[in-house]
């Protein structure tokens, strides 16, 4: 999808998909999830209500919801339609999703709101499309007051846009279950449908009650409050409910995400309120224990005190802290086994890496509903990808952890101390093709090109392509195009490092042959014609049309590669007849043309055979050379013999005339 070339006026429209025109004049404050939403107007349907969210960068969008919920939309959701990189007004690009536009405003505007219209214009169209997210195996994760829409009062709620940036990374601490708000925000992953149910009980009970719970209480204080006493008990306190829905309140923020109803569920309330699960209140020891910042009294608050200052944590467990708390404080011998059997291989303080281990196992065992802690950041392992491509993007942690986190086989590890929740042999196997795609050498390789691999849609990290966001292999040869304009990017190679990690996470596309050859080069002087090559590929599979700018860049770094040729005549006329071609843009007839087998061969051939007659001619001149001593001593013999008998006989001349006389 190419964009339209940037602009500065505000005022004139920017098209995506060729179809879709962002009108950056019309802002559309609070409509795009945190993330900045502008008018959209559909070329092919001018009465659609649509918008453009752009995304932050090095964070990419949710490639798989875009996808299915393009082919699939979904009734009450803001679903996706197309998406690509766009100029902005100030002449930089972004990467937007454009989607259906919110009805009206947002569920944030305060008004009351009665029992029947929250079950009649909330519970039931907010459940029937998480059901149909659910039946296309997505998740919402963006549910929020500020994320529903509303046309009018009493109409059915509309779900936000959530498609423009990963999973729950804008949702606050107080709508995500402990276990997805302690992560680090772009790692909470795609989650479960049940976390969209704890959200929109979360809603639900903010309409009721007519305010925010836990107003005033940062992100950290309002996680350790839910693990202190429970997520209900936390958010309702001790405010009276109406019964049918205080019930289904209870069930729908449930500590455990398989005690919630599903979404089916929640259309019939007689049914959901029926499945009303028992549930044990959070038990507390009798002492607490005290680690890093708090005094602690029951082991899930544990665990995330010890997720918070690993250190202090892994000294505790070593010194035998944890488990006799365990067992005399909170009275849980068999929690104390499980953590020492669970700790017992991690014991080494010496190994780097293994203090780490331990924490990691400890919490797993302490709280089994917890995400992979490790040295001071939580994370889902399907939420590594946007965690890294943030990282090093420079907006998150250090990629370095995550790198660790790989190559220490921590997913397998942590997947292994609770098989009932997850599939460690799946985890397992996507941990060693991880590890494989970083131990991969050269710009092939590493961290980058595990990056792509996660996020399909995370924007080429080149320099040359800075500017122009590309973020899918189709907008690749198009920028390329629009860099070839300027006269310095010209100096350098059309292909780098980054863009290669980029290509490296595509290359099934049917390139991965010339990518690889690109790659293993040995000889430099091959380098501009691989590089042709590879991009003719990918020309022949996008068919982007011609690139005339791009084929004259590429024939200008062709002149090493015709250094290889040895006639200088026809070195020349390749040299006009690359220029000649690379005029109409096609780069597989200057590939044929530099790459011609035959033509190489009987090149090579004639270079051969005029080596070979320069190499004789030489050793000719040197014989010449070398006699030249002989045949100038045996001249001087000559001469000295001649010039004595030629004496002798004027001698002998002379005496015969005396005689004669």
């Amino acid at each position: 999808m190419a964009a339209s070339p940037a602009t500065t006026d505000a005022r004139a429209p920017t098209v995506i998909d060729g179809r879709y025109d962002i009108l950056f004049a019309q802002p559309l404050p609070g409509a795009g999830a945190g993330l900045p939403a502008f008018t959209v107007t559909d070329r092919e349907n001018a009465s659609a209500a649509l918008m453009a969210v752009e995304c932050r960068p090095g964070a990419p969008p949710r490639g798989r919801a875009i996808a299915a919920l393009s082919a699939e939309p979904l009734d009450s959701v803001l679903s996706p339609l197309a998406h690509g990189p766009a100029a902005r007004p100030d002449g930089k690009r972004g990467y937007f999703v454009v989607c259906r536009a919110p009805p009206g405003p947002s569920l944030e505007a305060p008004r009351a709101w009665d029992e029947t219209e929250i079950v009649q214009a909330l519970l039931r169209p907010v459940a029937h499309a998480l059901e149909g997210l659910r039946r296309l195996r997505l998740t919402h994760r963006a549910l929020r007051p500020a994320n529903l829409f509303q046309a009018a009062p009493g109409s059915p709620v509309a779900l936000g846009c959530a498609w423009a940036g990963p999973p729950a990374a804008l949702q606050p601490a107080l709508f995500e279950p402990p276990y997805s708000a302690m992560c680090i925000p772009a790692g909470r992953g795609e989650g479960s449908i049940a976390d969209d149910v704890y959200a929109l009980g979360v809603c639900i009970l903010a309409l009721v009650l007519r305010r925010v719970p836990l107003a005033g209480l940062d992100e950290e204080a309002i996680v350790r409050r839910k693990l202190e006493i429970g997520s209900f008990a936390a958010l309702a306190g001790e405010e009276r409910l109406p019964p049918l829905l205080g019930d289904l309140l209870r069930t729908m923020l449930a500590e455990d995400p398989e005690h919630r109803p599903p979404p089916a569920l929640l259309t019939d309330l007689s049914a959901a309120r029926a499945r009303r699960v028992a549930t044990r209140p959070v038990r507390r020891a009798q002492r607490p224990v005290d680690l890093g910042r708090g005094i602690l009294w029951e082991p899930r608050s544990l665990a995330y005190a010890m997720a918070r200052e690993p250190e202090e944590a892994a000294s505790a467990l070593r010194q035998g802290v944890i488990d006799r708390w365990l067992r005399r404080a909170l009275g849980d011998a068999v929690l104390a086994s499980r953590l020492d059997e669970a700790t017992r291989s991690a014991d080494s303080p010496d190994v780097p890496g293994e203090a780490a281990i331990l924490v990691m196992r400890a919490i797993a065992v302490l709280d089994p509903l917890a995400p992979l802690c490790w040295r001071g950041i939580a994370l889902w392992p399907d939420g590594l990808g946007p965690a890294l491509a943030e990282a090093e993007a420079g907006n998150g942690e250090p990629a370095k952890l995550i790198e660790e986190i790989i190559r220490r086989d921590a997913v397998a590890r942590w997947a292994g101390l609770r098989r009932e929740r997850c599939d460690p042999l799946a985890l397992a196997r996507e941990t060693r093709q991880q590890r494989e795609a970083l131990d991969l050498k050269g710009p092939g390789g590493g961290r980058a090109r595990l990056a792509h691999a996660l996020n399909p849609l995370l924007p080429c990290a080149s320099p040359l392509l800075a500017a122009h966001k590309v973020a899918r292999i189709e907008d690749l040869l198009p920028a390329l195009e629009g860099v070839a304009e300027s006269a310095e990017a010209r100096k350098s190679p059309p292909v780098d490092r980054p863009m290669i990690a980029f290509l490296a996470a595509q290359a099934e596309r049917g390139f991965r042959a010339d990518l690889v050859a690109l790659t293993q080069l040995r000889d430099p002087a091959f380098a501009p014609l691989a590089q042709m090559r590879l991009l003719a590929r990918i020309q022949q599979i996008t068919r982007p049309g011609p690139l005339p700018r791009l084929a004259a860049w590429l024939a200008e770094g062709a002149s090493l590669s015709l250094s290889l040729w040895h006639h200088r005549g026809r070195r020349e006329r390749l040299a006009a007849r690359l220029r000649e071609i690379a005029e109409r843009g096609e780069l597989l007839p200057m590939v044929a043309l530099l790459d011609d087998a035959a033509a190489r061969e009987e090149d090579r051939a004639g270079s051969e055979s005029a080596q070979a007659a320069i190499a004789a001619i030489d050793a000719e001149l040197a014989a010449i050379a070398g006699g030249q001593a002989r045949r100038a001593a045996r001249a001087r013999r000559i001469g000295q013999d001649l010039a004595a008998a030629v004496g002798l006989l004027l001698s002998a001349g002379v005496l015969a005339g005396l005689v004669g006389g």
